[in-house]
């Protein structure tokens, strides 16, 4: 397969380079040149925030079932094209392709649940005190909506976003990732394929300070939506703060797991193991911080590293390759300066350690035991494969530790007690608590954190929240 062709989509055309400027997109395995991805111009992102605004005026008063009708067809549309786009985000994302097949089809059950759900956004009637007056709630789309999806996961991100927004029967304007942008023109293909009207689904891509301030300062835009960074959320939410627009932020975290005595440590090894490499580690919930009681430490720690060592690394094309490269080199970069604090600071390297090969942005599934609270790993997000792992001796220990950072997004508990599940699961600071596996990407179930995670939900009954404006009509 080839690597697609890029493009803008602007009100239901796509646009190539035609003198725009622009940037290279590389496979992060190899450095070679998949593609040239064109970037807006204000002009661009002025015509797609007008294309919306004017789709607006019809797609808000669209039957629920016409919303649903589109949706199943782009959700068709994506199993059949899933390998398709699986390689292309493999290209220039670098994740192996069963895990980029996977995640396109677990965005197919997003557009599939979210175009059943759209049929069901009630509003309620309230009784009332005057038998004469008739009391109405309702819920109706807020408006034309921008979004900012991230590049770790560029098709399932943006997508959770965007079938939310249409379903509510908002319009899009989306800045997708242009370190991994195929996956998202596969999606304007995708709709537009499926009949959506032009304007209700827009991308536009550029310098993401230039294009995120021209987005969300003009008038036409009423909801926010972001998923990446505490520090850029944090800007982003204050630059829309002061418009007075509506939003939703799911920001990073640095999810804490609490392995306790009576744990099935090969089991909570192995299960951890895959989890922290998965996208090699570049996952906003990955697991990060471990606290292993003392009783089993030393025994899980050994299980661990030695499950960590057999992940085999390699570019995703490779058949049985497990983990890929980072996604570019600030972030290897990173990594490496995280390890060689926690060293100084007295953790030892149990397993990995450093750069692979002399292409690629490649670095070994990592272990550092005994690290102290002090070190840069225990503070800051890791956003690669490294795991970073201390013991506790109470359970008070154990919240303490989990809940002591700033971030609440996810959090991971292996234990076999049910007092101890509960009194942690209460306790944990985190919009979602784990306990003895992994099931937090359904789209039955919201998706979200709290503290400097960020707000709202994506999924769940919750996921049409930020979209939907409440409307009380009194009439007698």
């Amino acid at each position: 397969m080839l690597y697609p062709e890029l493009s803008l989509y602007v009100g239901g055309r796509f646009l190539n380079g035609d003198g725009r400027p622009g940037q290279d997109v590389r496979d992060p395995a190899t450095f070679d040149l998949l593609g040239r991805l064109p970037w807006a111009t204000r002009e661009d992102v002025d015509a797609a925030l007008r294309a919306a605004h004017r789709a607006f005026q019809s797609w808000r008063r669209s039957s629920p079932m016409e919303r649903s009708e589109v949706l199943r067809k782009a959700a068709a549309l994506a199993r059949e094209r899933a390998s398709e786009i699986g390689h292309g985000i493999t290209l220039d994302n670098g994740k192996p392709l069963p895990e980029a097949v996977a995640e396109v089809l677990n965005a197919v059950e997003h557009i599939e649940w979210h175009a059943e759900e759209c049929r069901r956004i009630y509003g309620r009637v309230v009784p009332s005190r005057n038998p004469a007056v008739r009391q109405l709630v309702v819920r109706e789309p807020a408006g034309v909506c921008v979004a900012f999806s991230p590049w770790n996961f560029p098709f399932g991100q943006a997508m959770k976003k965007v079938v939310a927004a249409i379903g509510a029967g908002c319009t899009v304007v989306l800045k997708g990732p242009e370190e991994s942008p195929s996956a998202i023109v596969a999606m304007a293909r995708l709709f537009h394929d499926a009949g959506l009207p032009e304007g209700v689904f827009n991308i536009v891509w550029g310098v993401p300070s230039e294009i995120s301030r021209q987005l969300i300062e003009s008038p036409l835009v009423r909801v926010v939506s972001f998923t990446g960074s505490v520090p850029v959320g944090r800007h982003l939410a204050a630059l829309a703060g002061s418009h007075m627009k509506r939003m939703n932020m799911e920001l990073g975290g640095h999810a804490p797991v609490l392995v306790f005595d009576d744990a099935d440590v090969e089991q909570a090894a192995t299960l951890l193991a895959r989890l922290k490499t998965r996208n090699a580690g570049q996952v906003c919930v990955s697991p990060s911080r471990f606290f292993v009681q003392a009783g089993i430490h030393d025994r899980f720690v050994a299980s661990f590293a030695d499950a960590m060592r057999g992940v085999k690394v390699g570019h995703g094309l490779e058949e049985g390759v497990q983990m890929g490269p980072l996604i570019h080199e600030r972030r290897l970069q990173a990594i490496c300066e995280l390890v060689d604090d926690a060293v100084q600071a007295g953790a030892q390297v149990l397993a990995g350690g450093g750069t692979l090969g002399e292409r690629g942005h490649f670095h070994e599934p990592t272990v550092i035991a005994n690290v102290p609270q002090h070190a840069r790993v225990m503070r800051e997000e890791p956003f690669g494969p490294l795991a970073a792992l201390a013991r506790f001796d109470t359970v008070d220990d154990a919240l303490r530790l989990g809940n002591a950072l700033p971030f609440g997004l996810a959090a991971y508990v292996f234990t076999q007690s049910i007092q101890t599940s509960t009194r942690v699961a209460n306790e944990l600071e985190a919009g979602m608590v784990n306990i003895n596996h992994s099931g937090m990407a359904h789209p039955e179930l919201p998706f979200g954190g709290v503290k400097d995670s960020g707000f709202g939900s994506e999924g769940g009954t919750e996921s049409f929240d930020s979209f939907l404006v409440t409307k009380l009509i009194t009439q007698i």
